[in-house]
């Protein structure tokens, strides 16, 4: 699932796209992820990540995978790998940025374009219900 791990029997909810359900062992996987994450609520950590990412991230015993999409900020690969999304708001909010311009990046729009989805009621429920009936996509 999110380490090269899978599941024996795959949940019928990781069939839902855009979604990554917070189980059990989803939050196994991400204990170290959001470990690191909660590390940011203290300016001295902010200072010391922004800093050097690659050398704080190391402080931490995420997977390479986790720490790579840290470093990227692959705000779903985050989700996907076990990231907590309030967590995922303490790094949007240490590189200055708000919750709103890190939930744009995972819809794939600008900033001001999900702020105006939002503002007409959030997404429309039609369009892909199952990552099975999108043709060409799993």
């Amino acid at each position: 699932m999110t380490d090269g791990k899978r599941k024996e029997k795959e949940e019928a909810y990781e069939d839902i796209p855009g979604t990554w359900v917070f189980d059990a062992q989803r939050a196994r996987a991400g204990y170290h992820l959001n470990e690191f994450l909660y590390s940011l609520m203290k300016a001295e950590n902010r200072k010391a990540f922004l800093g050097d990412e690659a050398e704080y991230t190391s402080r931490f015993r995420m997977t390479e995978d986790q720490r790579q999409a840290v470093l990227r900020r692959d705000w779903n690969r985050l989700l996907e790998l076990g990231g907590v999304s309030y967590a995922l708001a303490k790094l949007a909010f240490t590189d200055g940025k708000s919750y709103q311009f890190m939930a744009s990046r995972m819809t794939g729009m600008t900033e001001k374009e999900y702020v105006e989805m939002m503002l007409k009621g959030g997404r429309s429920p039609d369009g892909w219900r199952s990552k099975s009936e999108r043709p060409g996509k799993a």
